[in-house]
């Protein structure tokens, strides 16, 4: 039996893991949300560290609020930088493999070709930046982990873009959406699948990946697919990044090269347009706001 702790039980990418337990008995998961372990807390990660016996630690908790992190940055830096740090460490006393999600956030950008795992990161907004420095700390302190970036991540579950541009639809009769930031939407139910088949073989390939849902689009591109997908009827209008206000700088070009991790680890992605094809055949999300 493998022993994992899941941290943010409650987040959509760890409903998502425990919607899998069931058809993996040879895990046995313990989901905790913040009030049950609170990682920016040494104390509260110690006692349930000393308590239990983990062979994997897969950190979903994270502040995801991205303009509000622009107003109250070291509220995301304790959850993002610290709290992963604190983490870190209890995995290394007590022989835990970590696997912690990062962004498409800490890239600024400016490239026009799918960013490696080499490229270096340059985060534009203070997200990307607590979230680039939570990497650092890992880094520093473990050999044994898997840092995940992901992209444009979205489910049944939790605030996402889907969910939003639905309930936007039926609020109002007249959309913007912008049109120049390009990017990978990805279903975290397969982020999910890859997280658990890491636990179950094993797999002892330790680094950084890159793991979205293949293609290309934009908000708007993902907003109209979206649409089409759910058959909702509302205008729909493409326009710049420079026509809607955000506290936060986007980066214009956050595209990821999942090449590494279909080499190392053997997971081929899928096409985002699947991903959300996916998500609307299984669950009822256009009535689930």
């Amino acid at each position: 039996m493998i022993s994992v702790l899941v941290t943010g039980k409650d987040s959509q990418l760890g409903l998502c893991i425990r919607d899998l337990q069931d058809s993996h008995t040879e895990i046995l998961f313990d989901f905790k949300n913040s009030k049950e372990l609170d990682i920016t807390s040494e104390q509260s990660i110690a006692k349930t560290f000393e308590a239990n016996a983990y062979d994997y630690c897969v950190n979903c908790a994270a502040y995801t609020a991205v303009d509000k992190a622009e107003t109250e940055p070291e509220k995301a830096k304790l959850i993002n930088t610290i709290g992963v740090k604190n983490l870190a460490l209890a995995c290394k006393n007590h022989g835990v493999v970590l696997i912690h999600i990062s962004t498409d956030f800490v890239f600024d950008g400016k490239k026009k070709t799918p960013y490696t795992e080499e490229d270096l990161t340059n985060p534009i907004n203070v997200y990307g930046k607590t979230k680039r420095d939570g990497e650092i700390e890992i880094d520093r302190v473990l050999d044994r982990y898997f840092i995940i970036r992901t992209s444009w991540l979205y489910s049944q579950y939790g605030n996402n873009f889907v969910k939003t541009i639905l309930r936007l639809a039926e609020e109002k009769d007249e959309i913007n959406v912008v049109d120049d930031q390009l990017g990978s939407p990805t279903n975290a139910n397969n982020l999910a699948e890859l997280i658990v088949k890491l636990i179950s073989t094993k797999n002892k390939a330790y680094g950084i990946y890159h793991f979205s849902d293949k293609g290309t689009t934009s908000w708007y591109g993902f907003a109209r697919e979206i649409f089409s997908r759910s058959g909702v009827k509302v205008q729909l209008n493409n326009i710049t990044s420079s026509g809607f206000y955000t506290a936060a700088k986007r980066p214009k070009y956050s595209v990821l090269d999942t090449s590494k991790i279909s080499k190392e680890i053997g997971l081929i992605s899928k096409d985002w347009k699947d991903g959300l094809k996916r998500l609307f055949f299984q669950t009822n999300i256009s009535s689930d706001l």
